[in-house]
């Protein structure tokens, strides 16, 4: 049994790999399936049954990522260029989609991305990869830093994960708003609870933005915080990415216990620096994830 789902999986590893090296070809159902080898009606169904997204989905995702890297990184290639390239006939329907998805136009995202939706907006994807292109962990990943106390905008998210979409967007509105864009300090997100707990009203994660300026105590959606620093297990993720549970699973179950260390009592975290970019890449700007340690 388990020698047959490994075969199952490495056919879908295998049109994954096609998708990535042929974003310019026929990526239709019946050309994916003749890849993986299955029909095309059982290869639908459980493409979708293993990456919760469907083929036509996961394509339409994959191509408008490369379209957006290309308009941030390459000023020589035109939109109408790019547009082409990621399967659209028209700029017109290629910028609606784009503006759909990443709340800028084409035009403007090229002359000043804004990052933090672009992360929300493939997100699906990265999780879609995730399933079976598992991130393999070493001791040799994770160090033990000094981290400085910092001073952060607060604003805590509890309830439904479904929700979590519009608490960021609340929170992206409030930076830019208090001219304290995530395009210009860390962001941190602190997790208070399981990523899926039992109960999907008991999720609780805290979005946080550095800051030098007092927080207005009187403010409705914001409060003062400080993420406190001290000595922490630092695991670097590579790729630019919010699905950070094989990550905080490898440092619980597997560093942890093999440590000798203990942990002190403040959630695991993590920082991501959007400053980096364009100099680094989006997809290739490095998480941090923190484990603060007595």
């Amino acid at each position: 049994m388990k020698a047959a789902l490994q075969t199952y999986h490495a056919r879908m590893l295998r049109v994954l790999d096609h998708i990535d090296r042929h974003l310019d070809g026929d990526l239709d159902l019946d050309a994916l399936s003749r890849v993986a080898a299955f029909s095309k009606f059982h290869f639908h169904r459980q493409f979708m049954a293993i990456f919760g997204l469907s083929v036509h989905r996961y394509v339409q995702l994959a191509r408008m990522k490369r379209a957006s890297q290309r308009l941030a990184a390459a000023d020589a290639e035109s939109v109408t260029e790019i547009a082409m390239d990621a399967g659209y006939d028209a700029p017109d329907a290629f910028a609606r989609a784009f503006r759909q998805r990443l709340g800028q136009s084409p035009s403007s995202f090229r002359k000043s991305p804004d990052w933090e939706p672009w992360l929300v907006a493939f997100g699906p994807l990265d999780v879609a990869r995730s399933k079976l292109m598992q991130i393999i962990f070493s001791q040799d990943d994770v160090t033990i830093r000094d981290e400085e106390p910092t001073p952060v905008a607060v604003l805590e998210h509890r309830g439904d994960r479904a929700m979590l979409g519009t608490t960021a967007e609340r929170f992206r509105a409030w930076g830019k708003a208090a001219g304290l864009s995530a395009e210009t300090r860390s962001t941190f997100m602190v997790f208070r609870s399981e990523r899926c707990p039992a109960n999907p009203a008991d999720y609780a994660m805290d979005l946080c933005l550095e800051t030098d300026r007092p927080v207005d105590p009187d403010d409705p959606l914001m409060k003062a915080g400080v993420i406190p620093g001290g000595r922490c297990a630092v695991l670097r993720y590579p790729g630019n990415t919010n699905n950070l549970e094989p990550a905080a699973t490898y440092l619980y179950r597997q560093w942890l216990p093999a440590s000798g260390e203990e942990v002190r009592d403040f959630p695991v975290y993590c920082r991501r620096r959007l400053a980096l970019i364009p100099e680094v890449p989006a997809h290739e700007v490095v998480v941090e994830l923190f484990l603060p340690l007595k």
